[in-house]
Order: structure tokens, then C-alpha cells, then sequence
């Protein structure tokens, strides 16, 4: 017995596709299916999360509706990976927020926007706020960086707290206990496979998307929006060196590191985000688990508006609008890392997890085969 009718459908199409193996040279998804001759709610997650969603193996497959076996895989290991993410939420009184993550992120950037208004109300003067202020060390002249810091500080560790938790619960519930030790050439292929998208290629033909002509369009936004998340990260981290090594306060000129990093990577974010809604939008109704539809385009508009918000910050910071667009930006940071455990910023983790737990069940298979 399975916990939701879900993983029960899932399990039921995992062995039909087991039965047939065509699709088996597509993605990591039936290689790792094939190892197994029966289906745990663990090994169903793992397979969910393993699945790229390029939609090769529903055009392919010949038990596809209008079949009467009615096999859909990426649509069906979408719904099992979108609930799995609640499943192993941390801590499990808020894995309800992923249900309705559209709306809450909404409550959420609402909230936050309001509390830097007031916040920024109470440190400063209408003059202050409203004024222009320029050099290094005007951000903080209308809020005092110590105060930043602490607040987004304690953002941070609490997300990346509960991402851990979550990872946690899911390693252990797809085969590996938490005190498996982890091979470093598992680790290294995982990251080759998640940096190259490598099972996002439809078997190296492209992703299908509105029709059964494939394309790459969909593979390089993911990679616009992941690189320049990354991007971004990284000019975050050599603000944070200029500023405590350095004793260099932001705002930084706009040849400086930090600047140029933070500028491609809202690029990134905001080029790749908007292909990832148009390909959305053109995607045939038959891959699209709509269930989920508003979780995805909630964590896609967030990622594009804080792009957006910091770019307008970056154009505009030496005229008196970058009061304003410090407390927009701001408010959509805090909401974006807020709502980061509970939204659709966790299929990457989990999904590199699968990657790395893959690559180590195909070595030990590996293994095995060579010693007999």
C-alpha cells in the first residue's frame, strides 16, 4: 500500500515502463527504474525527483493516451515530486504551505514589503527617505547595515536549516540511511549532470514542449536562471568580503566585482525566468500536472521581480527613487529566502540529491557486474 493514490498511480506506471524499457536510453529515470523490481513511497520520490520533466518519454511511448494503460510519466512523477517536497518539509507543521505556496508567497512578499516601509519609517525622516543619497555607505543610510545584516542573517541560516532537515528525511527515505558515506566521484558526477542539465535533452534530441518537435529553448533558460541565481549569490558573497575584509561599503561602482557579477546575474533572471513562462504557456496541456501550476509560476515571478527590482536599484540608486526601490528590492529578497523551504526553489536540491544518490547505485551496480 502506498500513502496517496499518487505514488499508487506511479507505482503502477513504473511497472508497466518496466515491463517494456523502451524508453530506457532517455534519462536516468528507467536505468534507475530498472534496478528495481518493486516500488517503495522512497523509490518512487527518488525517481520523481530524478525526472527532468522533458516530456521525450510520453511522445515516445506507445501506451500513452489514448491507451488504454493511460501511461504518463512526467506528468505523474510531476504531481509525486511536488508532493514529496511536502512530505519531507521541515519542520512538518508548515509542509501545508506548499498547497497553496501561490498564494502564500503572495501573504508573504506583502508583509514583507510592509515591514520595510515601517521599518525604514522608523530609522529615518521622510527627508532621509525620500532624499538622494550617494556614495559609499548610502544604502545604510537609510537602513544601518548591522541591522541588515542580522535580519537577512537569520533569514538565511533558517532556510538553509530547513533545506538541510528536508534533504535529510529524503536521503534516508530513498534507499541511503544518513550515515551513508558518499563516494566524492558520486558527488562530482552529480554536478556535472545538474551544471550540463544532462537529462533535460530528451535522450540529446531537445525537451518537447508544445508540440513533439524538440527544442533546447526550455534547457537554456533553465541554465540563464540557475547560473544567474548563482551569479547573484556570488556577488552577495564578494560584497560581504569587500565590506569585512575590505572595509569597502556598497554601493560599489559599477566596474566593480560585486556590480558586474550582481548585473549578469539579474540578466540571467530575468531573461531566463520569462523563457521559462513562455515555455509554460506553449507547454501541451497533456505534460502539465496543473495542481501545481500556480506553486511554479509564483517561484518564477518571484525570482523575476527581485531581479527586476534590483536591476531598477542598480539604474536608479543615485536619485532620490532608491529609497523606494531599497525597500521593493528588499521586501522580495526577504520574501524569495522566506518562502525558499516551502516553494519551488527546492526541486534543484532535491533533484541534485537524486543526482548524486544515481550516480551511486550505478556505481555499485558497476561494481558488482565487474567482480562476477
Amino acid at each position: 500500500m502506498h500513502a496517496t493514490r499518487t505514488l499508487a498511480e506511479a507505482d503502477r506506471l513504473m511497472t508497466v515502463c518496466n515491463s517494456c524499457r523502451y524508453c530506457e536510453g532517455l534519462c536516468a529515470v528507467f536505468p534507475a527504474m530498472e534496478m528495481r523490481r518493486a516500488f517503495s513511497d522512497g523509490d518512487l520520490n527518488y525517481l520523481a525527483n530524478l525526472c527532468h520533466a522533458c516530456g521525450a518519454c510520453y511522445v515516445d511511448c506507445q501506451f500513452a493516451p489514448p491507451h488504454e494503460f493511460n501511461v504518463n510519466v512526467p506528468k505523474t512523477l510531476a504531481a509525486v515530486r511536488a508532493d514529496s517536497w511536502a512530505t519531507y518539509a521541515w519542520p512538518r507543521a508548515l509542509a501545508h504551505l506548499f498547497a497553496n505556496n501561490g498564494v502564500v508567497i503572495r501573504l508573504v512578499t506583502m508583509l514583507s514589503l510592509a515591514a520595510f516601509i515601517v521599518g525604514f519609517a522608523v530609522f529615518n525622516d521622510q527627508k532621509d527617505l525620500f532624499g538622494t543619497h550617494t556614495g559609499p555607505g548610502a544604502f545604510y543610510a537609510l537602513m544601518p547595515h548591522k541591522a541588515m545584516a542580522a535580519l537577512f542573517g537569520i533569514i538565511f541560516l533558517y532556510a538553509i536549516l530547513a533545506l538541510a532537515m528536508g534533504v535529510r528525511a529524503f536521503w534516508r527515505d530513498i534507499g541511503d540511511p544518513a550515515d551513508t558515506r558518499v563516494s566524492t566521484s558520486a558527488i562530482l558526477q552529480a554536478i556535472r549532470d545538474a551544471a550540463t542539465l544532462r537529462y533535460l535533452d530528451g535522450g540529446g534530441v531537445g525537451c518537447f514542449n508544445a508540440d513533439e518537435r524538440p527544442t533546447d529553448r526550455r534547457k537554456l533558460s533553465h541554465h540563464l536562471t540557475f547560473y544567474g541565481f548563482l551569479l547573484c549569490f556570488a556577488a552577495t558573497c564578494v560584497a560581504t568580503l569587500y565590506h569585512y575584509l575590505l572595509g569597502r561599503e556598497a554601493p560599489y561602482a559599477w566596474w566593480d566585482l560585486p556590480v558586474v557579477l550582481g548585473t549578469l546575474g539579474g540578466l540571467g533572471l530575468v531573461i531566463g525566468p520569462i523563457g521559462l513562462l513562455a515555455a509554460r504557456w506553449r507547454r501541451d496541456s497533456a505534460l502539465v500536472e496543473q495542481k501545481n501550476s500556480g506553486m511554479d509560476i509564483a517561484f518564477v515571478l518571484m525570482l523575476l521581480l527581485t531581479s527586476l527590482t534590483g536591476l531598477a536599484l542598480l539604474v536608479w540608486r543615485d536619485t532620490a527613487a532608491m529609497g523606494l526601490l531599497l525597500i521593493v528590492h528588499l521586501g522580495f529578497v526577504s520574501a524569495l529566502f522566506i518562502t525558499m523551504p516551502y516553494g519551488k526553489f527546492v526541486h534543484g536540491i532535491y533533484r541534485f540529491v537524486a543526482l548524486v544518490r544515481y550516480a551511486q547505485e550505478r556505481r555499485a551496480v558497476s561494481g558488482e557486474a565487474a567482480e562476477e
